[in-house]
């Protein structure tokens, strides 16, 4: 891609109304635009990023035996009256009567729209177990949107669903989605902690929540310093020490990326869904719940990786792989060679960026570092003068200069080993 060609509206200053420094390099990288309070427009380069995370979780999940479906982001505020939670949710809930007169909500999440769908189909045991999943637009009237992605009104989340004939099954499922999580966060090159948690209006008896360590988290966790065991935290009660170490748990900000839930048959008893079981018995389904707050994995990838230059993607969230920074051009040998590179490179299905744009060196050095790109290739005096090709990664800084001819090849090494 040609960056006179693309959409990529950098910034050199910080907006006002940026809180972290999430925030911040989101918006001066031109990942994100604000439309209003918890309301963000995607960019380009942040719709790539959101694909990244998207295509990862999407593979983690199929290969566990998950299926994807799509549920509607309007539902009748019936089913939540049936199970209670249109209460318990209260104000959060955006809700309307349509044309009709018929009393609808655009959907906060999806456990009601999920049990009445599965009602539908399951009659047997045979048919369990069942593990569904979605990547969707939810909505909540926050009252107070902060963090930009991290508390939105209208933000992306993947929520799973599995459905079993008893605790044996929901157990298996639980723990097929833990691994999965682990998987899914790794690869987005996150240093994450899990913590015991209140399951809430979600309702079950057991939740965990996966946890970000970052420095303007909106979530106070504790963690021993020497294992890690983490909890939450509560103010009403005292710093508590660990089990296993005997020291005292130290409080740490955390921006919170999972959730995980056993259901049990809250949303199963309450909508009438069961099934016959092997002795001939009609039992209720018993449910558990996973989310992971997709958007909001942009903003805790950033905490944990940039430095005071900008943001550095992790290999697999990057929105390119490559920058080509053709330094003057204005001069004809530069860039050929940088189209030349660029079509190489596309070639091989490796998504480059090319910035072929009429700006300085330091303008061009000061965005590359800023969007985060992995490997930038400069193209300047140093191929003009020894035939050179300067190699800079953003990670580590380090410089590695590579004839022209070798250039793909060192490419191809340093992206995949």
């Amino acid at each position: 891609m040609l960056w006179s060609r693309s959409f990529i509206p950098t910034l050199k200053e910080s907006p006002q109304e940026a809180e972290t420094i999430s925030h911040r390099l989101m918006l001066r990288a031109g990942l994100v635009r604000l439309l209003m309070a918890g309301v963000y427009s995607y960019l380009p380069l942040g719709l790539k990023v959101l694909t990244n995370i998207e295509r990862i979780i999407r593979e983690e999940l199929d290969k566990r035996g998950a299926n994807e479906v799509l549920l509607p982001a309007l539902q009748p505020q019936e089913l939540w009256i049936k199970t209670g939670r249109d209460k318990e949710i209260g104000e959060v809930m955006i809700r309307f009567v349509d044309r009709r007169g018929r009393r609808l909500c655009l959907g906060p999440t999806h456990e009601e729209v999920i049990t009445d769908l599965v009602k539908n189909y399951l009659n047997s045991y045979k048919q369990l177990p069942i593990i569904l999943y979605q990547i969707q637009t939810k909505f909540r009237d926050e009252i107070r949107p902060r963090f930009g992605l991290v508390r939105a009104c209208e933000f992306i989340m993947k929520d799973a669903y599995s459905f079993d004939q008893d605790e044996e099954g929901l157990e298996k499922s639980y723990q097929l989605m833990h691994q999965a999580y682990v998987s899914i966060f790794r690869r987005c090159g996150l240093d994450f902690l899990t913590v015991e948690a209140d399951p809430g209006v979600m309702g079950g008896k057991v939740s965990h929540e996966f946890m970000v360590p970052a420095k303007d988290g909106e979530d106070v966790i504790l963690v021993c310093p020497r294992c890690k065991l983490s909890r939450g935290y509560q103010e009403d009660k005292p710093q508590q020490s660990c089990p296993k170490c005997g020291i005292n748990l130290e409080k740490n900000n955390a921006i919170e990326i999972g959730h995980i839930f056993k259901l049990g048959t809250k949303y199963s008893q309450a909508l009438e869904v069961s099934f016959i079981d092997p002795q001939g018995r009609q039992r209720p389904v018993i449910m558990g719940c996973y989310g992971i707050g997709v958007s909001r994995l942009i903003p805790a990838i950033i905490e944990q990786h940039h430095d005071s230059e900008g943001i550095i993607w992790p290999k697999e969230i990057s929105p390119y792989k490559v920058i080509i920074l053709a330094l003057d051009v204005m001069d004809k040998k530069i860039m050929e060679l940088s189209f030349r590179l660029h079509k190489e490179l596309e070639d091989t299905s490796i998504e480059t960026l090319f910035d072929d744009r009429n700006e300085s060196a330091g303008v061009k050095f000061k965005d590359a570092d800023l969007l985060g790109i992995m490997l930038q290739i400069v193209v300047g005096k140093e191929y003009l003068k020894n035939g050179n090709i300067e190699l800079r990664i953003r990670e580590t800084k380090e410089k590695i200069l590579e004839k022209k001819e070798n250039v793909i090849a060192r490419i191809k090494k340093i992206l995949y080993g």
